[in-house]
């Protein structure tokens, strides 16, 4: 099998081809070929085990990696200087070869991304919340992973591999893969998570939740007993788990 990189910023993964997005990959994401027909490949993704479909042209060598985008978003100039014409715009996660660097700037195969928002790809973060935090304000997206756009499940993924935690893509896998049940009467506390049947959100503080959600259509906070009453009454059921990381 091939083992290929996502070469554009943000990449659809199909059900099928032209079919229905599943999720999103990142540049720099990492897959496995495992089928090519009618320049469509399905692939299976390095960080999270996802399969899908993505156009065959979206995909090239496998480049190593050297850094990583910890800025909600950026931009990739022509030059190391900000007023120069900006060649790409990169999500939070991406992540990219350094060539050189240039004062301010990381020079990378896209051009000079601002040497600010990014790190060495080795290093990890360490509060998950605070990572989502940074998706604030980010369009609702259904099957979104990127400051684009981005669901209920791609900002607890975000979150958790940015912290070097194993997650999978979707929020009924994450229920079951990620952290410790606790009991119905347990207080939550930052950085636990709440599901629900297909939703999920972040405990940020006291009685307060961080999630994407198609009510604001955006990543929002939201108190934890507003939210717990809207859901029910809207006829999306009671909270299914509380998980302690």
């Amino acid at each position: 099998m091939t083992r290929l990189r996502v070469i554009q910023p943000v990449v659809d993964l199909f059900s099928q081809p032209d079919g229905l997005r599943d999720r999103q990959l990142l540049f720099g994401d990492m897959v496995e070929v495992v089928e090519e027909t009618d320049g469509w490949s399905r692939v299976t993704a390095d960080k999270d085990g996802y399969s899908g479909w993505v156009r065959s042209a979206q995909l090239g060598a496998d480049i190593p990696q050297t850094h990583k985008i910890t800025a909600p978003a950026t931009h990739a100039y022509e030059q190391a200087d900000m007023k120069t014409r900006d060649l790409a715009s990169l999500s939070f996660g991406s992540t990219v070869q350094a060539l050189s660097e240039t004062g301010r700037f990381v020079e990378t195969e896209l051009g000079f991304i601002p040497a600010a928002h990014t790190t060495p790809i080795a290093e990890v973060q360490t509060d998950p919340v605070a990572v989502a935090e940074l998706f604030l304000g980010t369009p609702y997206l259904w099957g979104g992973n990127s400051r684009f756009g981005i669901d209920c499940s791609g900002l607890v993924q975000a979150g958790l591999l940015a912290c070097g935690i194993p997650c999978p893509g979707d929020s009924g896998d994450q229920e079951q893969a990620v952290g410790t049940a606790q009991p119905e009467d347990t207080e939550p506390l930052r950085g636990d998570l709440l599901f629900w049947k297909g939703h999920v959100a972040w405990v940020s503080g006291p009685n307060l939740l961080l999630h994407a959600n198609a009510h604001h259509m955006a990543v929002a906070y939201e108190p934890m007993d507003q939210a717990i009453s809207r859901i029910l009454a809207q006829g999306d059921g009671p909270v299914t788990a509380h998980k302690r990381l």
